[in-house]
């Protein structure tokens, strides 16, 4: 979607000239200097191929058609290989990298809070031999504590360098990893340690003490607490019989303690290496079996994806290592030689929250190559860039504009725009440190609005990625050379892909152009099943008759011509209306989202009613300027309030809703309204600055 600007119409047909003449002019030397060439016709290729002519025919990437590839290297077949592999050939090299607290202030804000700022230092890092010898006494020193291989122990911490030396020990000593999202509430947290019957669990001094601390007493089991960074301050008031140790204490006794005579019990690859607890969005949180030879596969395909993979390569990890996207990535860094400097989203830029003005941010230190993220993130960085924009003057906003417009069409042509970049895009560039070659964006659909402001603005390609939990984070990723909006990519190398019928949405795999369905994944990363839930287990996976094991996922894809694969729907997320049609919830927040004026929404609807209804969080800046320019005057609750700027937000989201969401509705049969009216109704809710909107559909065949 191109940015609308204000220039005089005969002044922008002068510079469109102008354009015209520079492109002409540059390139028949960019056709012949630049590699681009071989980067449009490998986008023009087909990626994946069904592996026979049937209806329903499992799609595999032409790299792996004769066989899927489970191995990331010959004779590596657990997690515990992998590092010791990497550490013999990367012996030296800089592996897990942190920033070092300078100064820690409070800062008193204008309305009274007190933040809490800090002043970090420069990366201070750990070689992989470092981090091998720190993984092996640990490990040793968990087996001085009692803890028996092929038991559970779980980590409950932030992404760290501590969280992944912890991880690579329990690898080693096959202990079976149990992994807690550090933002879980309580009663998730008691479930996944009582259900997994661990004794230990790894923790940091923040978490003990604001969450562990009131549900230690539910942990009828528990009998040592490790914590990363030091012991708290105070730790009576636990139970008794509870011990808490430093993680260095730890690794102490395994460095003092006599192994030579003791037969260490490694894994196989059949053995549990994590069991991952997801983040409980859809109910109580269950816990994902994975094995040595899933997460192996998994990464297996996910490296074939990123080209030049090597030592040269830094990656800034700061999503939650609990989550399977974020642990997949830093496995693959760490195979390949990778560095991995740690950061959190708080310390992630220089205007983050807990950054002091004037700092640095972790990007900005560390300039990573590599990065991983969700799309709530990358929506934040469009709307905060865009904000600027709009704060600039009326020329260098034009400027901007069609900066951004002439590369977007470039780019849709497979072009490259090396002026642009160095002159327009540099100091957006620089919001991530200035490195970038690849994003890779996972965990949520991104909207395309998102996705091609990320390619402009950050120069790089931004690759849409597609897995679970249960598939071990794998399933597909878009190449680099494929800058198109909207799909996830072709099945890597490690699974195949088929479409199921899912008659009561109307979605065949027979249907014409594209075949549609219910999206199955099967290879070697479909995980074992889920921890103690036979009956969940037997619903969402099944073997066929040549014994391969799919994963069925609930989401509805369509494949195109080149093998690419596109998310449409979600089974779940398809609400039945009064009328028999189906809303897709999640189409209609991804579509509203990334307007300025929204911060956050959730869409509901009923089979019992005709409409659907949204709950909106406005951006308050956003909403009072626009009642300041239609010349409103009032308090935030006035503002909300009003029936005049209830008509003037109505505007702005009924123009986002007919852009985009005529997709989103489909009838009993699958077919697409062409049209959609969309009547928002805001009012104030107490003091929380956000919307109750409803939005009644009145729809066209």
């Amino acid at each position: 979607m191109k940015l609308k600007h204000n220039i005089n119409p005969i002044l922008l047909q002068f510079i469109n000239f102008v354009i015209l003449v520079y492109t002409f002019i540059t390139w028949i030397p960019w056709y012949i200097f630049s590699g681009s060439r071989q980067a449009i016709a490998k986008a023009k290729q087909v990626k994946a191929k069904p592996v026979n002519n049937k209806p329903g025919a499992a799609y595999r990437s032409v790299n792996s058609l004769h066989c899927l590839a489970s191995v990331l290297y010959p004779g590596c077949d657990t997690l515990d290989k992998v590092f010791k592999y990497a550490k013999t050939k990367f012996k030296d090299k800089k592996l897990l990298g942190t920033r070092e607290i300078l100064k820690e202030e409070d800062e008193i804000q204008p309305s009274g809070k007190v933040f809490k700022k800090v002043i970090l230092g420069k990366y201070t890092w750990l070689s992989y031999e470092d981090v091998y010898i720190k993984a092996v006494n640990f490990g040793n020193g968990l087996a001085v504590l009692g803890q028996q291989p092929k038991t559970n122990i779980a980590i409950f911490c932030e992404t760290r360098a501590e969280w992944m030396i912890a991880a690579q020990a329990c690898f080693m000593c096959n202990y079976q990893l149990v992994t807690l999202y550090a933002t879980l509430g309580g009663p998730a947290i008691v479930h996944g340690l009582n259900e997994t019957e661990v004794t230990t669990i790894i923790t940091s001094k923040e978490l003990m003490q604001t969450k562990l601390k009131e549900i230690v007493s539910q942990v009828p089991l528990l009998r040592h607490i490790i914590t990363v960074d030091g012991k708290p301050t105070t730790w009576s008031e636990f139970p008794k019989g509870v011990i808490v140790h430093t993680m260095a204490s730890v690794q102490a006794m395994g460095a003092k303690a006599d192994t030579g005579n003791k037969q260490q019990a490694r894994p196989v690859p059949s053995d549990i290496a994590v069991i991952m607890y997801t983040s409980g969005s859809t109910g109580v949180p269950k816990g994902v079996m994975i094995s040595h030879c899933n997460i192996i596969a998994g990464i297996t395909g996910m490296a074939e994806r990123i080209p030049n993979l090597g030592e040269k390569d830094i990656y800034i990890g700061y999503l939650p290592l609990a989550h399977v996207l974020e642990l997949s990535a830093e496995l693959v860094c760490l195979s390949h030689g990778c560095r991995i400097g740690y950061s959190s989203p708080q310390t992630l830029a220089d205007q983050s929250s807990k950054i002091k003005k004037g700092s640095k941010g972790d990007v900005t230190t560390l300039k990573p190559t590599l990065m991983a993220a969700v799309p709530e993130i990358m929506d934040r960085i469009y709307k905060n860039v865009m904000n600027k924009v709009n704060e600039m003057t009326t020329f260098q906003r034009n400027l901007f504009i069609l900066a951004y417009n002439y590369k977007m069409e470039q780019i849709s042509k497979g072009y490259t725009t090396p002026l642009c970049d160095s002159l327009i895009f540099r100091k957006v560039r620089m919001l991530l440190g200035g490195k970038i070659r690849i994003l890779l964006c996972g965990g949520a659909p991104l909207s395309a609005a998102t996705q091609r402001f990320m390619n402009i603005c950050f120069c790089c390609p931004v690759g849409q990625g597609y897995g679970l939990t249960e598939s071990s984070g794998a399933g597909t990723i878009m190449e680099v050379w494929d800058y198109t909006t909207g799909r996830v990519g072709a099945p890597l190398v490690c699974c195949e892909i088929k479409l199921m019928n899912w008659e009561e949405g109307g979605y065949y795999n027979t249907d014409k152009p594209y075949p549609r369905g219910e999206i199955l994944i099967g290879g070697p990363n479909v995980t074992v099943g889920y921890y103690k839930n036979e009956v969940r287990t037997k619903t969402d996976f099944s073997v066929d008759e040549n014994g391969q094991r799919w994963l069925h996922t609930g989401d509805i894809g369509e494949f195109h011509q080149d093998g690419c694969l596109k998310i449409i729907d979600r089974k779940k997320d398809l609400v039945k209306l009064q009328a028999g049609e189906y809303v897709s919830l999640g189409k209609v927040e991804a579509a509203l989202k990334s307007l300025p004026l929204v911060d956050n929404i959730c869409a509901y609807a009923s089979s019992f009613h005709s409409y659907v209804i949204g709950f909106v969080v406005p951006n308050q800046k956003e909403l009072a300027e626009l009642a300041r320019k239609k010349g409103f005057k009032g308090t935030w609750e006035e503002i909300c309030n009003s029936p005049e700027m209830e008509k003037e937000v109505l505007k702005v989201l009924a123009e986002a809703a007919m852009a985009v969401l005529s997709f989103s509705l489909h009838g009993a049969y699958g077919q697409s309204h062409s049209k959609e009216l969309l009547r928002w109704r805001a009012c104030t809710r107490s003091l929380s600055s956000s919307f109750l909107c409803s939005s009644n559909y009145l729809k066209e065949s």
